[in-house]
């Protein structure tokens, strides 16, 4: 037995007395069962990784039918991160489908013990998070607000009701809990035992110790996996290798933006205190202390998360791999650096001053930068897929098994998680950006999440526009996909400091002057992180009136089109430029850049199309110029003719601003007069200079990403990511116009969007305004009619036209004529809202054509 936790500071390197299996509350007495003596040289897929996520994988694919499953462990099941797991399970996620990934989790594991016949020590006493200050209660309420139109219970409740459930509790400086029923925590080790026995069970073979020793592809997609025991000839790879999963990465020349870090918890002995209790104790999060607490037997639990200055970063596993023969060892404890935590949770749970520690754990546990999983088909490698960076494993293995196995069934995601595409990094993610960043993210697990949340560690990458250091002493930048981009400019005597809030903060006026900007005048905005791609060859057309459900524009033009998924949900947006015959310019968001080139490149070589396809994404810069006085700008620069009749909107055209090559498409997101001038990256200063000495006499000036989207809503312009993506058809997100149904060729998921138009919606978009006070819709807040959630609201911000906050919701169709009522809860509070006539501004292509005809205008004028 070691030292009660009164006398803390200074201890170090303490012995290990127990390994956490034997310490786990309900552990299954059944031993790990004998590996199969059987191999198979064929497969139709093959998990690297015998963790809770692989096996989980192999038993969510057998019992779904797939024959021949197979896993590789490279010593035994449970070796690595989920041997050593505190096996903490919650319903609640920040984010929207992690909900759904939970959920999955936690119905799995409530079910598996009598599915398989083995224990799996699942405890479900529910889970408390702690507000112990306004902010934290504002927090919470706006989690609140995305919990109504989920499947999942959770509460926000009083001190009273706080301590009631955890009776341990000093809650003088408790104001609130966000309450989850049903969470609690699970045995890792008895976890994986039962998901390998439902693997058995439905077929699949799980093969250890079988270490891969390398990866071969062939040219046919499919791989030869070598192991000492045999080689295998597998249609399709995962990656589910944990701490591993570099080294498995590196066998076939990826980088995964992978490292381990150390987390240490702590057991006590028997607390009497906690012995006497007729109920367990639900777990509970102190978010100002950041730690974790749950009983463990007649005990407690305890696991800090130290600040990012003192949390131990395994950097040498990165530099040097991962020793030899690391499987269920762990680090030496270092109580020094979790102290200050420990202090603080004997104040907040006076029981523990007394409590001796037997056991103290501190094992790795891998993080990405961002801290959430990768988790799909890696873009650049064909059939070759990732399930890895979990840092939070046992409470994603059951759900992401689940969804994984329906992908990689069905040919798409079941739902949209593109927050966990491994395609989200490239190669700009360096070893040294991934270490700051997991500093980071691990000293941040508690920290506020803020909507518009921006982190700096790690910034800039090696990914900046051409602009960088022009615009970034005079503005606010945003991170998107490793590029920095502006959010909004700063004027003279304005706070320049960066303020997140729940509320209106420091760069709402200046939002407004950029609008104003915009609608009055003119300007400039970097949009350099768009994703860009050329695709040219003999089979250009096919390919793309294959993939879109928009028509292929004719040369010299640009449309705006969709790549659907086989069930008629929207996989991607992107413009389209036929640049010259067959020659094509295809433009998507940064952050869904090898997101939409994987799923291209996929439909190429599944078809067999004779084309070349390259990505320009990092070697061209984008200018945006938009405004009433865009072309009296633009004019000045060039000798080609911009009036309307000679280029018209949604044209393209070759053409030198300023000297500068350039290829120009009349369009922009803002809805204004514009142009998208895409030009080479080192190119940028001087083509930008050029803009903004020939604006001085129209007033131009920069706008950043804020004024954009506030520009876009108004304009009732959808945004991929929030009004559409794999969980919308474009039919309910109001696309129709993009959509062809009657073009000849047969695109993907044209056959569903006809079934979908022929059975009827059941759901549409519609635009909402909203009197409020401070505060503005930012997307995901429940809707609600009659005492009841009816849907979500997609994005939402304020108006500056109308002095209103407006939003994109889903509602039923019953409730989507104009006029029609319902609420908007924004922290805390139902707002009333009324569904608008779209646009709320008519975009200026629009106004012009109906000011030539002489028509009235329906919307509002600027």
């Amino acid at each position: 037995m070691l030292r009660g936790l009164r006398g803390l500071r200074g201890l170090r390197g303490l012995p290990l007395c127990a390994s956490p299996r034997r310490l786990r509350s309900g552990s299954s007495s059944q031993g790990e069962e004998k590996p199969d003596t059987t191999w198979k040289d064929r497969a139709e897929i093959v998990i690297i990784g015998g963790g809770c996520v692989g096996v989980s994988l192999a038993y969510h694919l057998a019992k779904a039918g797939m024959r021949d499953v197979v896993l590789l462990e490279k010593s035994e099941l449970t070796a690595g991160s989920t041997w050593h797991a505190a096996g903490l399970t919650t319903y609640f996620h920040p984010g929207i489908n992690l909900k759904k990934i939970h959920y999955d989790s936690i119905k799995l594991y409530e079910k598996l013990e009598e599915e398989t016949g083995q224990a799996v020590g699942f405890h479900q006493p529910g889970s408390i998070r702690l507000a112990t200050t306004p902010v934290r209660v504002d927090e919470f309420k706006y989690q609140m607000t995305r919990a109504g139109w989920h499947a999942t219970e959770q509460y926000l409740i009083g001190p009273e009701k706080v301590q009631e459930m955890f009776p341990l509790l000093n809650v003088d400086k408790v104001l609130a809990g966000l309450y989850n029923p049903g969470d609690g925590h699970i045995d890792p080790y008895s976890l994986t035992m039962a998901l390998a026995a439902g693997a058995r069970k439905y077929g699949a073979l799980l093969k250890y110790p079988a270490p891969v020793t390398s990866l071969a592809p062939r040219s046919d997609g499919t791989w030869d996996v070598d192991t000492p025991q045999g080689s295998v000839r597998a249609k399709r790879l995962v990656n589910a290798a944990g701490f591993w999963a570099r080294e498995v990465g590196k066998m076939i020349g990826l980088e995964h933006p992978l490292i381990p870090v150390q987390h240490q918890y702590l057991v006590t002995s028997t607390i009497p205190e906690v012995k006497a209790l007729k109920r367990e104790l639900a777990v509970l999060r102190d978010l100002e202390g950041s730690y974790y607490v749950r009983q463990e037997r007649d005990g407690l639990l305890l696991g800090p998360y130290e600040r990012q200055e003192k949390m131990r970063v395994q950097d040498s596993w990165v530099t040097d791999g991962v020793p030899p023969g690391f499987g269920k060892e762990l680090f030496e404890a270092d109580l020094d650096r979790i102290t200050e935590h420990l202090e603080i949770a004997m104040e907040m749970i006076p029981v523990l001053k007394k409590a001796d520690i037997v056991n103290v754990v501190n094992g790795p546990i891998t993080y990405t930068p961002d801290i959430l999983p990768m988790v799909g088909p890696h873009q650049g490698v064909r059939n070759y897929w990732v399930a890895v960076g979990f840092g939070y494993g046992i409470i994603h293995a059951g759900g992401i098994g689940k969804y994984l196995s329906e992908w990689i069934l069905q040919g798409e995601p079941p739902f949209d998680l593109i927050e966990l595409d491994p395609n989200r990094y490239g190669r700009w993610t360096t070893p040294q950006y991934t270490e700051a960043k997991a500093r980071e993210s691990y000293g941040f697990n508690n920290v506020v999440g803020y909507p518009k949340e921006e982190r700096f560690a790690g910034r800039p990458t090696q990914r900046v526009s051409g602009l960088y250091s022009i615009l970034q002493p005079r503005c606010s930048m945003g991170f998107h996909a490793g590029w920095e981009q502006p959010h909004w400019f700063y004027k003279p005597g304005q706070d320049t400091q960066y303020r997140p809030s729940f509320r209106r903060t420091n760069w709402f006026e200046p939002v407004g002057s950029e609008y104003e900007q915009v609608m009055q005048k003119v300007g400039v905005i970097d949009l350099s992180p768009f994703g860009k791609f050329h695709i040219k060859g003999r089979d250009s057309v096919t390919l793309l009136d294959n993939l879109f459900a928009n028509v292929v524009p004719k040369v010299g033009f640009t449309n705006i089109s969709h790549m659907l998924t086989p069930r008629g949900r929207v996989y991607a947006e992107l413009t389209v430029s036929h640049q010259a015959p067959g020659d094509f310019l295809l433009v998507t968001g940064s952050g869904s850049e090898l997101h939409d080139l994987r799923w291209i490149e996929e439909a190429a070589i599944r078809g067999g199309y004779e084309v070349e396809i390259s990505n320009t994404t990092d070697e061209l810069g984008v200018l945006g110029v938009a405004g009433p006085r865009a072309r009296q700008v633009l004019q000045k620069l060039t000798s080609e003719d911009l009036s309307d009749g000679a280029f018209k909107f949604l044209q393209v055209k070759p053409l030198k601003v300023a000297h500068v090559p350039v290829t120009a498409i009349r369009i922009s997101y803002t809805g204004e007069l514009g142009w998208e001038l895409y030009h080479r990256r080192e190119d940028s200063p001087a083509l930008y200079e050029a803009l903004m000495n020939a604006g001085q006499e129209e007033g131009i000036a920069d706008f950043g990403t804020y004024a954009l989207n506030v520009l876009r809503l108004e304009k009732a312009f959808r945004a991929w990511g929030a009004e559409m993506n794999c969980d919308t058809n474009p039919l309910e997100a109001g696309l129709e116009p993009f959509v062809k149904l009657d073009k000849p060729a047969d695109f993907i998921g044209k056959h569903a969007l006809r079934q979908i138009k022929a059975s009827g919606l059941k759901r549409r978009l519609v635009c909402l305004t909203l009197a409020t006070d401070d505060v503005d819709p930012e997307g995901n807040e429940s809707v609600w009619y009659e005492g009841k959630v009816v849907g979500n609201t997609t994005s939402g911000a304020y108006s500056y036209s109308i002095h209103k906050s407006l939003a994109f919701a889903y509602v039923p169709v019953a409730l989507g004529a104009v006029g029609q009522q319902v609420e908007v809860e924004l922290l805390g509070r139902n707002y009333p809202a009324v569904v608008t006539r779209e646009p709320l501004v008519l975009p200026e292509p629009v106004r012009s054509r109906l000011q030539k005809k002489g028509q009235g205008l329906t919307a509002f004028q600027p």
